[in-house]
């Protein structure tokens, strides 16, 4: 098969195009024909060495956790989904940026997403599930979400939406427009944010969900007046500390199927900023490592 493939730690110039074995489902995988991959923070930072105590991989290595394409190929003991099935989901930390990959949780993708933004919906929808999930019933609360307008931030904002929280979203001038598309009460973020917020929500905060490791963990304590009511997907470290709950996103197929049904009812549609072909796989990292981004960036195969 056709992959992207670092021999090396290294910058994004590492990332070479070549041919890599086929991989093979194993018991309750199955294997995609890759139509599209997600690029997450993870996928930069394994490349590029800086995980590489924590989360060592065989090199060569494959980057991308998320894909979306056809079943092709099932693994012993798998129900429930057929060869030519159109899924979205999850692998191992690496693997998804080829023409096959293996996935181990996956969801029929609606058929109103496009390819693209069915590969952008795996890892950033799950994350956010499980992150919204840690702060409780959000039905009639109001919450914040820290970095809205980023891949996680933008799942979790529709989501809570869904879930009939009043949502105030943080992100810079220039996509306050994308979070009021979203269903969000946009304001800014850094120094002032408790003044502004008084504005916004009189009556209080309720929640936090804290996506951008912006440093900002204590203020979103005091906002909401107790740790246990913020919960943080990306500043685990900070989160520890405060007693908040620390969120890590997982293989979960039912999280998948709930932005799927989320999906087929036009209430979560994965905003795509933008789609690289595999030979730009170097570019799309770049893109990523950089930051501020609206939306997911995905690779298009």
């Amino acid at each position: 098969m056709r992959a992207a493939r670092f021999h090396a730690y290294g910058a994004a110039e590492n990332l070479v195009i070549e041919q890599a074995p086929d991989p093979h489902p194993g018991p309750d995988e199955i294997r995609v024909r890759v139509a599209a991959a997600g690029v997450n923070p993870i996928d930069w930072k394994l490349r590029a060495g800086a995980l590489q105590q924590l989360i060592p991989v065989e090199l060569p290595a494959v980057p991308g956790r998320d894909a979306a394409g056809l079943v092709d190929e099932i693994g012993g003991g798998v129900r429930g989904v057929g060869i030519g099935d159109r899924v979205f989901g999850l692998g191992g930390v690496t693997g998804a940026s080829a023409e096959l990959a293996v996935l181990s949780a996956w969801a029929l993708a609606p058929d109103g997403w496009t390819d693209e933004q069915a590969a952008g919906a795996g890892l950033a929808s799950v994350t956010a599930i499980r992150g919204l999930d840690a702060l409780g019933p959000l039905a009639g609360r109001t919450l914040l979400v820290e970095g809205a307008a980023g891949g996680v931030g933008g799942a979790a904002v529709e989501i809570a939406v869904a879930r009939g929280a009043t949502v105030i979203g943080t992100g810079s001038e220039r996509n306050h427009g994308f979070l009021t598309s979203l269903g969000a009460i946009p304001t800014t973020y850094g120094p002032g944010l408790a003044r502004r917020l008084s504005v916004l929500a009189p009556y209080g905060v309720d929640l936090a969900l804290d996506t951008a490791a912006s440093g900002s963990l204590d203020d979103l304590v005091a906002i909401t007046g107790d740790a246990t009511r913020v919960a943080t997907v990306a500043d685990h470290a900070r989160g520890e500390r405060l007693g908040t709950h620390v969120v890590n996103a997982e293989n979960d197929p039912t999280l998948l199927a709930e932005a799927a049904d989320l999906g087929r009812q036009g209430r979560y549609t994965p905003h795509v900023e933008q789609a690289y072909p595999l030979d730009r796989i170097a570019d799309a990292h770049l893109h990523a490592e950089r930051g501020h981004t609206r939306g997911k960036i995905v690779i298009r195969l």
